[in-house]
């Protein structure tokens, strides 16, 4: 995947971040909105709190196939989000990757200002949230904490960092196995280590793996990492033996899964059906210059695609147009009709 651009981030003399929209959420649905927005004319910033762009598809399933996105017969998860990232670049969106979105309050000219869990300060004329299914927090290996950073990752957004490296990827659904199936060219071993004999993940990418070459070691634990400035070696225990066994590592792959919480948004406020936000046709919310998109939404009818998802942040992005700005137009036309 493609290096988010490096833009720089204007602040005024308080150190608050000062931004047409906010995006809360950097999924296909935000990463799409943050080039409408741009399209628009307006500034963006994009908030997140994984530490890279893509949302669920970056971080569950990002070497799948998708094909239900329009124009595409099928398009790689990764590719999609580098696509999607690419297309709103030119405008310059600001992204704070990282953050947790924690708090809402309004100004004097009751215009939204969010504190991320980072201390960033972001005053908007509107808050687009586009979230998914809330925060996705990586599911911690209890056997390795200490090594986050030194070797163990739950990511991989470059997968030749790990050339030449003795990997164990963890878990057993579609995130480990793609993780595996694309180190096992460029690692000079991948094993694959899961708790049960039994996978999450598609049965066409468990045979792919194991046609790659990889060891799938099953009924099995990480009971430790070693080494000791960086990791060196994993141990792991058979669940009903007990007996135990120690793997070389350079790199560790944490795929355990993403735990979903609305977190500090279910707190603000917002009416909520199901932990999911109730919006109306212009995709806003109950509360002042709040507008949401995507997976996170729910009105009579909602149809939870990413193609939908699309739609309804430019639907979304439009209507906090005119609520910045009431004498813009709610339609601003055709990008066919712009000039390049």
């Amino acid at each position: 995947m493609s290096v988010l651009p490096d833009v720089p981030t204007s602040t005024d003399e308080s150190g608050t971040i000062e931004t047409d929209i906010l995006i809360i959420g950097a999924g296909p649905a935000g990463l799409y909105g943050a080039y409408y927005a741009g399209f628009r004319g307006l500034s963006v910033t994009v908030m997140d709190v994984l530490p890279q762009a893509g949302g669920q598809i970056s971080a569950m399933y990002p070497e799948k196939p998708i094909f239900d996105i329009a124009g595409f017969p099928a398009v790689r998860g990764r590719d999609l989000v580098a696509n999607l990232v690419a297309q709103a670049e030119p405008y310059g969106p600001r992204h704070l990757l990282g953050h947790r979105a924690a708090e809402l309050t309004y100004d004097s000219d009751r215009r939204p200002v969010v504190r991320s869990d980072q201390g960033a300060l972001v005053r908007a004329g509107a808050v687009v949230v586009t979230g998914g299914v809330g925060t996705f927090t990586p599911r911690p290996l209890p056997a390795g904490e200490e090594f986050l950073g030194r070797g163990q990752v739950y990511f991989v957004p470059d997968p030749a960092e790990h050339t030449g490296h003795d990997v164990v990827v963890v878990g057993g659904g579609d995130s480990a196995f793609d993780w595996a199936a694309v180190l096992a060219p460029l690692a000079r071993s991948v094993r694959l280590v899961h708790r049960t004999a039994r996978f999450r993940a598609h049965r066409a990418s468990v045979e792919k793996v194991r046609g790659l070459g990889v060891e799938v070691i099953t009924d099995t634990e990480v009971s430790a990492l070693h080494g000791t400035t960086h990791v060196e070696r994993v141990e792991v225990r058979h669940r009903t033996t007990g007996a135990t066994r120690e793997l070389p590592a350079r790199t560790v792959v944490a795929a355990l899964g993403f735990v979903a919480d609305l977190g500090p948004l279910q707190h603000w406020g917002l009416e909520l059906t199901a932990r999911r936000i109730t919006v109306d046709t212009r995709m806003a919310t109950n509360l002042p210059r709040v507008f949401a998109a995507g997976d996170i939404t729910d009105y009579p009818g909602k149809v939870r695609l990413i193609a939908v998802g699309f739609g309804e942040v430019a639907t979304a992005v439009n209507n906090a147009a005119t609520v910045i700005d009431p004498e813009a137009a709610l339609f601003p036309g055709h990008s066919t009709e712009k000039e390049n």
